[in-house]
C-alpha cells in the first residue's frame, strides 16, 4: 500500500487551553527538526492534528523517528481522500485488499466535517457493507477485528487509517522552559533527564571531570549519553567542569565524614553560577531516596540549602530495578555501565555522614575560603554542544 500521509495525533496537548497553539508550534518544530534529513516531506500543523506530507518518503523510517518525539500521543499512516463517498469506498477496498492476512475487519467513522450528508453510524453501515459485497473470504468483527478501518471525515478531506502506533507522549521538549541536569555518567541522571525532557523541558548538562582521577573515556561516555539525550529533544549543550583542585581541597582540608556533603555543595553552587549564565531557571539531579550516602532527606536537605534554584528531582521515589529498566528502555544502559568512574566515586569517604546537619557543615566550609576557587573553575569550563545523530549520519560515519 502506497500511503501518502502520516496522522499525528496530540493526546495531552489537546487538554490545553488557549495556549495550545504555543505547544503544537513547538512540536511541529521539533518535528521538523528531527525529519530533517527527510528533504521530501512538508508538515502541516492543524489545531487537533498534526499531518506530515509524504512526498515518496519512507513512512516506516519516518514513524520510527517520530517515537521519540515527545509531544506525539499516538500516530498512524494514512490515504488522504476527497470528501466524496465514492472516492472513500474505493480506497478503503484498496486499503483492505493490499493487506496481508486479514480475514476480519471493522469500519470506525469520525465525522467531524458535520457538511458530510452521511452521519457516523450510517456510513460504517455503508462504507462496511460496501467492503463485504466486494472482496470475499472476510467477516466482520466489532470487538477484536484483524484491521480496523477509520474514516476520519474532516472539513479539507478524508483520511484513512488502519493502525496506530503509539508515540513517546509528554510535553514537546522546549514548551517548559529549560534546565540544567548534573550529568555523572551513571545510570540515574540520564534517565533524569530523559523524564524531564518528557516534561517538555530543554536541557543543557554539566559534568564534573576530575583528571587524572577521571579518564577522557569517562568524559566521552558522558558526551555519548547526552547525544542519546538530544535525540530526544534538542542538541545539548554540555558544561564541563575541570573539579580536581577544588576536590583536592575538600578532601585536604573538610572532615571527611562531611566531605561528600561539601563537594554536593560545591556542585549546586557552580551549577547554580552556570545555569544563571546560560539564563536556565531550575536544577535536575539523578538523586533517589535514600539510596546512597548523599541522598538521605538529611543529605539532600544540606545539600539544596546551598542554592536558591528549584532543583528537580525525577527519581526521587523509584528504586534502582525501575531506574535500570528505563535506561534499559531508552537504549543508554550499555554507555552507563561503561566502567569509567566519575568525580563522585573519587575521594569517597569510608564512612560519610548519612545525616549531616547543616549547620556543620557550614561551620566547616565558613574556615575556608572557596569563591576563588569557584570564580577559577568557571572561568575555565569546556562547553561542547551535541548534536543528536540519526540512523543515516551512523552509517555515514561508520563508513568513514
Amino acid at each position: 500500500m502506497q500511503y501518502d500521509h502520516i496522522v499525528i495525533r496530540y493526546g495531552e496537548l489537546t487538554l490545553k487551553g488557549r495556549n495550545r497553539k504555543l505547544f503544537t508550534t513547538q512540536l511541529a518544530k521539533n518535528v521538523r527538526q528531527a525529519l530533517r534529513n527527510f528533504p521530501a516531506i512538508k508538515v502541516d500543523k492543524k489545531r487537533d492534528r498534526m499531518y506530515i506530507v509524504l512526498n515518496g518518503e519512507d513512512p516506516e523510517a519516518i514513524m520510527d523517528r517520530c517515537q521519540k518525539i515527545f509531544g506525539i500521543q499516538n500516530m498512524s499512516v494514512a490515504l488522504k481522500v476527497e470528501n466524496e463517498e465514492t472516492a472513500i469506498k474505493e480506497q478503503a477496498l484498496k486499503l483492505l485488499t493490499e493487506t496481508e492476512n486479514v480475514r476480519t475487519f471493522k469500519v470506525s467513522t469520525k465525522r467531524s466535517n458535520k457538511e458530510f450528508p452521511i452521519g457516523s453510524q450510517e456510513f460504517n453501515q455503508v462504507l462496511g457493507g460496501y467492503l463485504l459485497s466486494n472482496i470475499d473470504g472476510i467477516t466482520v468483527d466489532v470487538h477484536q477485528p484483524d484491521l480496523e478501518i477509520t474514516v476520519d471525515i474532516r472539513s479539507e478531506a478524508t483520511y484513512l487509517t488502519s493502525q496506530k502506533v503509539p508515540g513517546a507522549a509528554g510535553l514537546p521538549v522546549g514548551s517548559s522552559g529549560k534546565s540544567l541536569l548534573l550529568l555523572s555518567g551513571g545510570i540515574d541522571s540520564p534517565v533524569a533527564g530523559y523524564l524531564t525532557m518528557k516534561r517538555g523541558v530543554q536541557l543543557e548538562a554539566i559534568h564534573f571531570h576530575s583528571p587524572p582521577y577521571t579518564s577522557e573515556r569517562a568524559k566521552e561516555k558522558v558526551l555519548d549519553l547526552a547525544e542519546k539525550l538530544s535525540f530526544y529533544g534538542h542538541s545539548i549543550k554540555v558544561h564541563i567542569v575541570p573539579f580536581t583542585a577544588l576536590q583536592q581541597k575538600i578532601h585536604r582540608e573538610i572532615p571527611h565524614g562531611y566531605s561528600m556533603t561539601v563537594m554536593r555543595r560545591m556542585m549546586m553552587r557552580i551549577s547554580e553560577a552556570v545555569a544563571e549564565q546560560e539564563g536556565i531557571l531550575s536544577l535536575v539531579t539523578g538523586e533517589s531516596l535514600g539510596q546512597v550516602a548523599s541522598q538521605t532527606m538529611e543529605s539532600m536537605h544540606a545539600i539544596n540549602a546551598v542554592t536558591n534554584y528549584p532543583v528537580i528531582r525525577p527519581l526521587v521515589a523509584m528504586d534502582k530495578d525501575e531506574i535500570i529498566r528505563i535506561s534499559e528502555e531508552i537504549d543508554m544502559y550499555d554507555i552507563s555501565i561503561r566502567p569509567f568512574e566519575d568525580c563522585c566515586t573519587v575521594f569517597v569517604p569510608k564512612q560519610p555522614k548519612t545525616k549531616p546537619k547543616l549547620e556543620k557543615v557550614e561551620q566547616f566550609e565558613a574556615n575556608i575560603e572557596f569563591e576563588p576557587d569557584i570564580q577559577e573553575i568557571l572561568s575555565a569550563i569546556e562547553t561542547v554542544e551535541i548534536e543528536a545523530k540519526d540512523n543515516q549520519e551512523e552509517e555515514l560515519g561508520d563508513l568513514l
